[in-house]
């Protein structure tokens, strides 16, 4: 059997809610299209009836259906780059199970490559997220691309299309915590952008609270640039001088005017600040430095417990 034109990779957790509804819409629209592909569903260790719903689904139709069973929860781009290794489309479109972006929209990211765009980003033309939720997405932006100069309009935003020798570039880079879209623009020739719909999640959660958001954000910073590091060393050398000329000046002043107490809550405010200055930094290097000791110690990114697909006759 001759590879899939295209290959539709949908991470998965915790989401027996949107699946049906995501099945009803998902094949029909695919089937619209007229290209020969496959659907590549990675399970990232729902604790729900999500794994039982996909194995339904592939007994329904084998024929383009595949599901990765992860053995625990790796996180959505882990589970990304296990579709990433698997798949055999031509083309490779990455889609959230959550309905916030149409299946319909696939089309549409094609239609760009079809143009000779290897990588196609999407920005959603009305977001219905909470206000914070769009304020803070917009000052990220706006933050990543002064740091990165990688330019993203939409990075939360994770219906994609790459070209399938940008998905071989980010599988060689075994790179066990990264951002994929991001990794992707800095591989890819010819990058564009398209505007999709964009709808409220059909049903569940998000699995994105503030804490995962700003894990991601540090992920996204820390990979793809050291101007963090950068900026903090000229901060500590400014930070440096600043304090020379000030102890050359209270050196000045007590040989002037003596020793006095008034500045003592003075000095305890400056002592606090360069503190917390400080601790920031630690920080900051912490984010390297843990970086470089998760990918030293050469662990699988991700573990697989089952694989269900239709098998070659005669292989």
């Amino acid at each position: 059997m001759s590879d899939p034109q295209l290959s539709v990779i949908i991470p998965v957790y915790n989401e027996q809610e949107t699946l049906p509804a995501l099945f009803a819409r998902l094949y029909p629209a695919l089937d619209a299209l007229d290209v020969s592909y496959e659907v590549l569903f990675i399970n990232d260790g729902s604790r729900d009836r999500s794994a039982a719903l996909l194995k339904d689904q592939f007994l329904a139709r084998p024929d383009v259906t595949r599901v990765i069973l992860f053995t625990a929860n790796h996180g959505q781009h882990l589970a990304i780059m296990a579709g990433f290794e698997y798949c055999r489309g031509e083309r490779v479109v990455t889609l959230d199970a959550d309905l916030q972006n149409p299946p319909e929209e696939i089309g549409t990211l094609l239609a760009a490559m079809d143009q000779g765009y290897d990588y196609v980003g999407s920005i959603r033309a009305t977001r219905e997220d909470s206000l914070w939720r769009h304020v803070a997405s917009k000052l990220m932006n706006r933050l990543r691309e002064r740091i990165t100069h990688i330019k993203m309009t939409d990075q939360g935003c994770m219906l994609r299309a790459y070209s399938q020798s940008i998905v071989k570039a980010i599988v060689a880079t075994r790179e066990v915590s990264t951002y994929i879209p991001a990794l992707a623009y800095t591989f890819a020739a010819h990058p564009t952008e398209v505007t999709v719909a964009h709808a409220e999640r059909a049903a569940g959660e998000s699995k994105y609270p503030l804490y995962k958001l700003i894990r991601l954000n540090f992920d996204l910073v820390t990979g793809f640039s050291l101007a963090p590091l950068q900026m903090f060393s000229l901060v500590g050398i400014a930070l440096s001088l600043a304090s020379a000329a000030f102890v050359v000046y209270l050196a000045i002043r007590r040989l002037v005017i003596g020793p006095e107490a008034e500045g003592l809550f003075t000095l305890f405010g400056i002592n606090f600040l360069l503190m917390g200055i400080l601790l920031f930094g630690i920080g900051l290097l912490g984010e390297y430095v843990g970086r470089i000791y998760q990918q030293v110690r050469q662990r699988p990114r991700f573990t697989i417990q089952a694989i269900l697909e239709q098998r070659e006759e005669g292989g």
